[in-house]
């Protein structure tokens, strides 16, 4: 079973994505309040977080935000909460009463063509060693 770090909220992303890992970056810069951590959807711990939640493997190809002993959210939503915490981003909840299935339509276009546009790594990405505490293992 994984322990999740107390008062923090997870987000499980593609490790070989360039935007996915440009976007771990920007979070990690703009997380002021210290509220995230993370998981590539490749790694072990990962998938034990899936399987634990019994999280819908259809959506493993977005981010994936947990909030431990609340839920868990995924595609437009799981990017709004997050926007909500970051400094210079918690303007992105004007999004938020946009109907679920257009916010998630413009998301899935864009996750369905991330690799084409902005490529993608042979392996998930390395942290630097000040940011190994933020990623789980």
């Amino acid at each position: 079973m994984v322990n999740f770090p107390e008062n923090k909220k997870i987000i499980l992303f593609d490790g070989v994505c360039n935007l996915c890992n440009k976007t771990v970056q920007t979070i990690i810069k703009n997380d002021k309040n210290d509220v995230f951590r993370f998981a590539p959807l490749q790694s072990d711990v990962a998938r034990q977080i899936i399987n634990e939640r019994g999280i819908d493997t259809a959506n493993l190809d977005t981010v994936i935000l947990i909030e431990p002993g609340v839920a868990y959210y995924h595609k437009s939503t799981a990017a709004i909460e997050i926007a909500k915490h970051l400094k210079g981003y918690s303007w992105m909840r004007i999004f938020k009463p946009l109907p679920e299935g257009f916010r998630d339509g413009i998301y899935s276009f864009i996750a369905d063509n991330r690799y084409k546009w902005f490529g993608k790594k042979e392996s998930c990405m390395v942290p630097t060693p000040e940011q190994q505490a933020l990623f789980l293992k």
